[in-house]
């Protein structure tokens, strides 16, 4: 049996493949190796380990947010093969299982907007450029975690409308002390500020909330799509290039993110909400 997950911030999808056939598929929390404990990894993966019972895994293949550097793959690898008891399990970047989703064996840009954001160029092989990734404190432009955080920024210094501020107090009733609690002493920060992207999600048909969007999403192409200062980028040759969006802000907020892209020159190819379905046919094929 062949186990594939693709891993997030806010929540990781797990799928039993043998063969062509999917045995079993589930849900648990996702993680990130750069900001979650290596313990909370460790029970997030010996509870999947207990839903999958007594199904015999001998490969996996895991795909993760914050997976792109080798510490981090073998960190991940090393609390698989400890619970699992294999050592056939190969760890990469969410970047590469979004371009193997999104384009199988053929070349294209592969986007991530989830909890976080994420680009790069995809050979139809290996990822060749990709963008340097900061995290959510000092990156990930178009995220769950940017939208969310310009909303509760907004709500807190007024600039949010007043009908708005009414609905998110009655949604939330939320108080600066426990925000910023949350923030920089909670386990997930960035999936606690993304949970506030939501609030975007119910009331997009606000000009407001497009508003920020829009520029949220304007960011993401400014700095993910658009550069050009050195090797490790997109180069400007892009819009030659076929893009295609996974994540739940992409899907959420697609027809704001096609005309974003419309307005810049770039082609949108596909946008799924999850990448596993793309990912069980990637494995089926191989």
């Amino acid at each position: 049996m062949t186990l594939i997950i693709d891993c997030g911030s806010t929540k990781a999808e797990w799928v039993v493949l043998d063969g062509k056939n999917v045995i079993k598929r589930f849900i648990t929390n996702g993680f990130n190796p750069n900001f979650t404990d290596n313990e909370i990894i460790r029970r997030t993966v010996e509870d999947a380990k207990n839903t999958i019972d007594n199904q015999s895994v001998s490969k996996i293949f895991f795909y993760g947010s914050g997976c792109g550097t080798e510490t981090n793959q073998n960190k991940v690898a090393m609390i698989f093969a400890m619970v699992f008891k294999i050592n056939d399990i190969e760890v990469y970047p969410d970047t590469l299982g979004a371009c193997h989703a999104l384009f199988g064996r053929n070349p294209g840009i592969a986007c991530i907007l989830g909890t976080g954001s994420n680009a790069c160029f995809f050979d139809g092989e290996k990822i060749t450029q990709g963008i340097v990734s900061l995290g959510f404190m000092l990156g990930d432009e178009g995220s769950g975690c940017h939208i969310g955080k310009r909303i509760v920024h907004d709500y807190f210094l007024g600039i949010m409308p007043r009908d708005l501020r009414e609905k998110f107090d009655e949604k939330y009733h939320l108080d600066r002390e426990t925000l910023l609690k949350n923030v920089y002493h909670g386990e997930a920060p960035s999936r606690y500020l993304a949970e506030f992207a939501r609030f975007a999600m119910e009331n997009v048909g606000n000009q407001y909330v497009k508003d920020v969007v829009q520029d949220c999403f304007e960011e993401f192409i400014q700095y993910s799509l658009m550069v050009s200062a050195n090797d490790n980028e997109i180069p400007r040759s892009a819009r030659n290039y076929s893009v295609a969006f996974v994540g739940s802000v992409a899907f959420v907020f697609q027809d704001i993110l096609l005309e974003v892209l419309e307005n810049h020159g770039f082609k949108c190819t596909k946008i799924l909400k999850n990448p596993m379905d793309g990912l069980v046919e990637y494995y089926k094929g191989l």
